[in-house]
């Protein structure tokens, strides 16, 4: 994996390729994906957190199936900006992620973004919904993802018409 500034990764993309959206936590991954054409975001699955190596052969099968050609990975940041450990945590988790053979392709390219108070986000529009406390535990963290991902998509207010 290749850390790049996020409006870098549109240009790297192959014909039909999505971006990868992940909310990484201590128990679960949350995962997202982007239509081909970098427009919506939606979200794909819970990963319950294992070892290393099954969470790194997980998302690799989700790299190849979905056609992935970019990571975007919720950075959590504290509300002053700066990094503490748990941001450490995700850049740990990608430096581990880019050891070469891993991934299907060691050249994928991974923006981070500032994800403060996403999954709170998520969780209030859950509540709006009357959804129920153990169905909000079930979604909530591939909706995180997707919701990461989708303000990163809007950032780039970009949609390519070439899917």
């Amino acid at each position: 994996m290749i850390v790049r500034n996020l409006s870098e990764i549109p240009a790297l993309l192959g014909k039909g390729e999505c971006l990868l959206g992940l909310d990484y936590g201590r128990k679960v991954i949350g995962v997202a994906v982007s239509d081909p054409g970098l427009c919506v975001a939606s979200p794909l699955v819970s990963l319950v957190r294992k070892k290393f190596a099954a969470d790194a052969e997980a998302l690799a099968a989700i790299i190849t199936e979905r056609k992935i050609g970019g990571v975007v990975l919720g950075l959590p940041k504290n509300m002053d900006g700066t990094e503490g450990p748990t941001a450490q945590a995700v850049r740990t988790f990608v430096h581990n992620l880019s050891k070469p053979g891993l991934l299907p392709r060691d050249d994928l390219s991974v923006a981070f973004w500032d994800e403060r108070l996403s999954t709170a986000a998520v969780e209030r529009f859950l509540i709006e919904g009357d959804m129920s406390r153990k169905r909000r535990g079930e979604v909530v963290d591939k909706m995180a993802a997707a919701y990461i991902l989708q303000n990163a998509l809007d950032a780039l207010r970009f949609c390519r018409a070439d899917t």
